[in-house]
């Protein structure tokens, strides 16, 4: 039904882009063959009229929504008939210079690795095809640094369109502190890629509250759900903000850890003081926030945690947790 209708719509389009002058509801309902079809044998005059003219308006409001402009034109024996004019039908020239061209080239490239490189490219096509200046390349090379956004993860694309769609979703994740992955049952509002990770915000439905996920700790498929979300979607979802102070990266104090040699590269960078210690140990200063246990859990036997207590407290409760399973 659906391809039948769409069908149907493509055809009165055509015919009413083509023509030079307006037609009438019974040239239409002639030249289209659903139209014909819908007044068959062995319907009466005033019933198959009805029809026709039910389903003839159904599809020129479709149209009209859909962006055709038709105009509707009178003749001079009274009789109504409809066109589309080509010139109110068309997209004004596309006019891009050289900078505009340029910003287009490398957001073309960002998606290098995503189930949108086809699409990006082939609207850099359509743009040449239309008018894109002839001495500018969009793939060309802007500068020494060129944008990637990695894609490694499967779940990126199902929850990518669930965000899309307002769809609720279920999968199952993996915490830092867990032996096991745990069915979350979520609502999604926003993907975002933070330090080379990407990262899903959305409301938890078990949990009753808004959370933050890691891609790559989401184990299996991600199932979408029908039914529509039960919580508000807030305007601005900080999704980069949140995973920061859970990394530490809002802190106003310090921790002091102790670090193998040779590993915890991404500790080594955050941190504002390094000592050698001799015997394949450092000592680091970093910057201590909430979360920061959840996070130095994740390096295992290359960390230990010298002060303050707290922390050092919090990641020996994690790692017992962990081997608890």
């Amino acid at each position: 039904m659906a391809i039948a209708k769409a069908e149907r719509l493509m055809n009165l389009a055509l015919c009413l882009l083509g023509t030079r002058r307006p037609l009438s509801k019974r040239e239409l309902r002639d030249s289209i063959e659903a139209y014909v079809e819908a007044a068959g044998p062995g319907r009466g005059a005033a019933g198959s009229d009805d029809s026709f003219n039910r389903m003839f308006e159904r599809d020129k409001d479709d149209l009209r929504e859909l962006g055709l402009v038709i105009e509707t034109v009178e003749n001079l024996d009274g009789e109504v008939g409809y066109l589309a004019r080509r010139d109110s039908n068309s997209l004004p020239p596309i006019t891009l210079d050289a900078e505009e061209a340029a910003a287009l080239g490398l957001a073309a490239k960002v998606w290098q690795q995503a189930r949108f490189a086809g699409a990006a490219s082939g609207a850099l096509q359509k743009l040449r095809a239309a008018g894109l200046p002839e001495d500018v390349d969009p793939y060309e090379s802007h500068g020494a640094l060129e944008p990637r956004i990695p894609v490694h993860e499967a779940a990126f694309e199902p929850l990518m369109l669930a965000c899309r769609d307002r769809r609720p979703v279920v999968f199952e994740y993996r915490k830092a502190t867990a032996a096991r992955p745990e069915p979350r049952h979520v609502e999604p509002w926003a993907l975002e890629c933070w330090r080379g990770h990407w990262y899903l915000a959305g409301f938890d439905r078990d949990r009753g509250a808004e959370r933050v996920f890691r891609l790559s700790r989401i184990t299996g498929k991600v199932r979408s759900r029908s039914g529509a979300f039960t919580a508000e979607v807030p305007d601005v979802v900080t999704v980069r903000e949140t995973v920061a102070s859970w990394a530490g990266e809002t802190a106003d104090r310090s921790a002091l850890i102790r670090l193998r040699a040779g590993a915890g590269y991404p500790l080594r960078a955050k941190a504002s003081a390094v000592r050698e210690l001799g015997d394949g140990w450092d000592e680091l200063e970093i910057p201590y926030g909430h979360g920061l246990d959840a996070w130095l859990v994740e390096f295992g036997p290359d960390v230990v945690v010298l002060e303050p207590a707290e922390l050092r407290a919090d990641v020996v409760d994690r790692l017992r947790a962990v081997a608890k399973g």
